[in-house]
Order: C-alpha cells, then structure tokens, then sequence
C-alpha cells in the first residue's frame, strides 16, 4: 500500500465519522507495533493538507521489560516532526512478578491504559486515536459473539465521560495485510512485542478462525465489515434518539 492510498482511507474514515475538529490536540499511543507506527506515518501526513488545524502527539509506555529500546522511533517522530512522550513504568513487575496473574492481559492493560491516560490530559490533548485496523473490528465482533453470547464492535467515535476523552479510530478502512506492505515499504522500524503470552490470547485463536472461514468462503470479511458497519449505525441512531428526547423533556 502506498503512503497516497493509506492518507485516502485514512481521511475517509475521518470524514465519514468526523473524528477531527478544528485545533484538536490527538494523542497517539506507539506500541512500537506496526499498526501504531503505520498510524503515526497516517495523521502526520494528514496533518499537513487536512482543511481542519490539528496537532499529535506520541506517547509510548514503557512496560519494564529487559532490552527496552526506542531509539528508532524517535528517530521517526523526529523526522514526521512529533513530538514524542515515554512513560516509564513497573507494570511488568507488578504483572508478572509481584501479582503472578495467571491471566495477565486485562491487569496489564488496565494499568498501560491509565498511565497512558494521565499523560494525555497532562499533555493536554482532548482525543486519543487508536491503531484498530478493518481486520481488528472483525476479530472483535467474533470474539463477541463466540464469548459473550452478543455483537458488539467499538464505534469509529467514542466519548469517555470520566476521562473528557474522545477516542477515534482512523484506520477503520485499512486492512491489516495493507499494514503490512506498507511497513514493509517504508521500513519502519517495528519493535517486537517482548511479551511472553504475546500470540496466546483469544483474540490470536479469533484472527486465526477468521482468515479460516475467509479461506473456506471467499468475501466473508468483507460481508462481516459491512454487518459490523451496519450494526454501529443502528447502535449511534438509538443512542441520538435517546439525546435527543432527553433534550426534549428538559
């Protein structure tokens, strides 16, 4: 995928949703993963075109894992001109070795959230955007329904009350497979995850089913993107209704 292709689906999914207004401060968590990086390489270049005035900034939690190492990345920031933000953190420690969890995913996740979180209203930005790419909203409404017994998907646009948070998704549009050319392209300077549960979670069984029933039935992706498209409407529709008749009332 070419930088062109992934700024037009990119500000498809800005435009559709209207995730930036005008002098907007987006925070962008790095990972270090491709996905965040292939994020990052998409806003900044947006930045410089888009009609509406808005900044980024990059923000990476160091987990405390041995070898940490993002001399590369700031390299990049250095060269989209963004500013770059580590946090550094225990949560290794407190995950692996002083809470032993056997399930470590959701504490861990938990932790980096709120960590990420204080530095995004210290830096004194009013919206987060994520890296979920078009493969992720999929696996996710599958895990749902294999899981939790319903379907459910994130939505392109979500308000946090009690953070005052807006999170978006830009890269709604973009299929991991394009994530991948596109790293390889432009050689970015990728970070291996050092978990040691990274690739044993649900959500790697889910992604591993989905490219299975893709295999077996030729567009049942892209019928499963558009059943999840559907779904968020009807979801956003109810949820305007009900503002609007609590506005009604008052």
């Amino acid at each position: 995928m070419t930088l062109r292709r992934l700024l037009s689906l990119t500000r498809k999914a800005v435009d559709e949703y209207n995730m930036i207004e005008e002098n907007d401060r987006i925070a962008i968590g790095i990972s270090g993963g491709k996905d965040s990086l292939t994020l990052l390489y998409a806003l900044s270049g947006l930045r410089r075109f888009y009609p509406k005035k808005f900044d980024i900034e990059a923000i990476t939690v160091d987990l405390g894992f041995e070898g940490f190492n993002v001399d590369n990345i700031t390299e990049l920031c250095k060269e989209l001109d963004v500013n770059y933000t580590v946090i550094h953190t225990q949560i290794k420690d407190v995950v692996f070795d002083i809470r032993k969890e056997t399930n470590p995913c959701s504490l861990c996740a938990k932790m980096r959230k709120g960590a990420l979180n204080d530095k995004i209203k210290e830096l004194n930005c009013n919206k987060s955007a994520f890296a979920h790419h078009r493969d992720d909203i999929i696996e996710t409404a599958l895990m749902s329904l294999i899981y939790e017994g319903h379907f459910y998907c994130f939505a392109p646009v979500t308000y946090l009350d009690r953070t005052e948070i807006t999170l978006i998704r830009p890269l709604l549009y973009v299929k991991e497979a394009d994530i991948k050319g596109f790293c390889n392209k432009m050689e970015l300077p990728i970070l291996k995850n050092p978990c040691p549960v990274d690739g044993n979670t649900k959500r790697e069984y889910v992604k591993l089913l989905a490219n299975k029933l893709e295999s077996e039935n030729n567009g049942f992706k892209d019928r499963m993107f558009h059943a999840v498209k559907a779904g968020v409407a009807t979801y956003q529709n109810v949820l305007d209704h009900e503002r609007n008749a609590a506005h009604d009332e008052d």
